[in-house]
């Protein structure tokens, strides 16, 4: 056995962003091909220039993954191009302020759409395109999915009430989907997640940076006053675990929700 992904197709969602693009860059370098699935093309395909920098290992497709029919022809447009599809990295989702409690934005007056968008953002995002490469791995009896989550499912985070719960939610689907998979169609198909600490990210600047400083914000002083790595993590560090997790070297491994946080939720706060 070996961390290598020769040969095999990976799909990676909401990849034009800084941990999918991350995990993309790996899995090229560790002989995939890779699909890289984002809502922005320009996004994706800056990703596939960097990454891959025009060779045929690396393709953009513009998809939302919240939508169905979108996840359908993504799906095809993959397996027309590749001819297979061997892994799957649920990498989309994000916070977003208005699901997100503030000094001017209290809990009693969170909107209902901005929750339900923050929700299938996170959720929805992880079903649907397991939905639809599911049945291509139950077909074939062997597949790896991979949900990127987040801490915040395990220790809800103050504020991020939506994205919390969203990302809670995706933990629970992660454990059903490994049991389900495995049992209904082929033990050869895993299913697990990577639940990332803080990671500094365009998703979460507003929250973890001033905008007017650039230095941290109070919040951001806080939370890596609570994080025994003392700093907060990189996209190449969740990518490296994706990289396990999508090899053979983690064969045994499913239904497992892995925390790559520097240590937070070891952390009791006294």
């Amino acid at each position: 056995m070996e961390m290598s992904l020769q040969d095999r197709v990976a799909v990676i969602t909401g990849a034009g962003g800084a941990i999918g693009g991350e995990i993309a860059r790996l899995f090229v370098q560790a002989g995939a091909s890779v699909a890289l699935w984002d809502l922005s093309h320009e996004a994706a395909m800056r990703k596939c220039d960097d990454i891959a920098a025009g060779s045929a290992a690396a393709e953009a497709f513009v998809c939302d993954v919240t939508n169905r029919e979108q996840v359908k022809t993504a799906v095809s447009a993959t397996l027309q191009r590749f001819g297979a599809i061997d892994i799957l990295v649920n990498g989309a989702g994000g916070s977003r302020a208005g699901a997100t409690t503030s000094p001017d934005l209290p809990f009693f007056d969170l909107l209902p759409e901005d929750m339900l968008s923050t929700l299938s953002l996170n959720y929805l995002s992880a079903v649907l395109p397991c939905q639809e490469v599911g049945r291509v791995f139950a077909e074939r009896k062997s597949g790896v999915v991979i949900n990127i989550t987040s801490i915040a499912g395990d220790r809800p985070l103050s504020r991020a009430v939506t994205y919390s719960n969203a990302k809670a939610a995706a933990d629970s689907f992660t454990r059903w989907l490994a049991v389900h998979m495995a049992r209904e169609y082929a033990p050869g198909i895993r299913v697990n997640a990577i639940a990332p600490g803080f990671v500094l990210t365009e998703q979460n600047r507003f929250l973890l940076t001033d905008a007017e400083t650039g230095g941290l914000s109070p919040r951001g002083e806080h939370i890596l006053r609570q994080v025994p790595a003392g700093r907060f993590g990189d996209a190449a560090e969740i990518a490296g675990a994706a990289l396990w997790l999508a090899s053979d070297l983690a064969r045994f491994v499913t239904g497992a929700v892995i925390p790559v946080d520097g240590g937070f939720t070891a952390e009791s706060g006294v």
